[in-house]
């Protein structure tokens, strides 16, 4: 019993490992010079947020690194909290935006953490059975699972967390088409031209409240947009866009951040008016006129124009 104790308490070396790791890639080792051990740990704050102290990256959640999804996790929470704030700060938004925060973030956080886990504890997992599966069944079995098509879109949504959607959060609403408010707004190519880009995510680089119209918007639509300096993004209707889950002529209110904040099948106007009175939200780009309050002047970017 001692003798196991103090085994376990001996450093592990490169000479513990390098037999089946040497064996498993067929690669000779003449000289190793530097080798070092960490501990995997797998954890998800109680709370995102305490008063004025949010958490986000790895000190809101902490996993292995199988699948790498650490850095796409922490740039996450970064962009969701940073539009966030700088609307609050500049009074474009209530302060009760804030309070998305967190449910928007943490369920995924931990679902993350749990899914690494189990995979974590599976792929170092002892015994004849789990390296039987290691060795000759994985190898076998994922390069076929990948040449699947309808696997590998699934395999790049879930990698690239372009899957992740805030649904569960009220700060969202509504729905058009197959989007639903907290959709990441789906990807629609413009022109099958690789030399040129155009796409309906090029606006988004505006970084600001915008909507977007797939058909043609109301007169009505357009005046309130006017009236309230949101961006209007008009895209001529294609089949390619219902196939993406949009409903032709509907409006979609889109975040800063790339999510459909509201959605309305029949490009209400009214119900868009709603939406932003009951939380106090305004563009940057009307900044302009509480600018004699903050002493900030922001400038609105200019959004390329498609051609139709």
């Amino acid at each position: 019993m001692r003798q196991d104790a103090a085994e376990a308490k001996r450093p592990i070396t490169w000479d513990d490992v390098s037999e089946s790791i040497v064996t498993r890639m067929r690669i000779a080792v003449t000289r190793v010079r530097w080798f070092s051990t960490y501990h995997v740990h797998h954890r998800v704050a109680k709370s995102f947020r305490q008063g004025r102290a949010f958490l986000l990256g790895d000190a809101a959640h902490i996993h292995s690194p199988v699948g790498g999804q650490g850095m796409n996790t922490g740039i996450g929470d970064a962009v969701n909290l940073a539009w966030k704030l700088a609307a609050v700060l500049h009074e474009a938004a209530d302060a009760t935006l804030l309070d998305s925060y967190e449910p928007e973030r943490v369920a995924f956080a931990e679902r993350l953490v749990a899914t690494t886990d189990r995979f974590f504890t599976f792929v170092t997992r002892d015994g004849a059975i789990a390296r039987f599966v290691r060795l000759h069944v994985a190898p076998a079995v994922i390069p076929a699972a990948f040449a699947i098509p309808s696997f590998r879109r699934f395999m790049f949504r879930t990698i690239s967390q372009t899957s992740i959607n805030y649904r569960a959060c009220r700060f969202n609403e509504g729905s058009a088409g197959k989007v639903k408010g907290g959709d990441r707004l789906p990807w629609i190519q413009l022109h099958l031209d690789p030399q040129r880009r155009s796409d309906n995510f090029v606006p988004l680089a505006n970084v600001d409240w915008q909507v977007h119209v797939y058909g043609h918007p109301s007169a009505e639509l357009t005046r309130f947009c006017t009236e309230r300096h949101l961006s209007l993004h008009e895209f001529p209707w294609r089949t390619e866009m219902r196939r993406g889950g949009l409903s032709r002529n509907a409006l979609y209110l889109v975040r800063p951040d790339g999510y459909v904040a509201f959605a309305a099948g029949d490009g209400s106007p009214a119900k868009l008016r709603n939406y932003l009175d009951a939380r106090r939200l305004s563009p940057f780009a009307a900044l302009g006129e509480i600018e004699h309050r903050t002493g900030t002047t922001v400038q609105p970017q200019v959004v390329p124009l498609f051609d139709h």
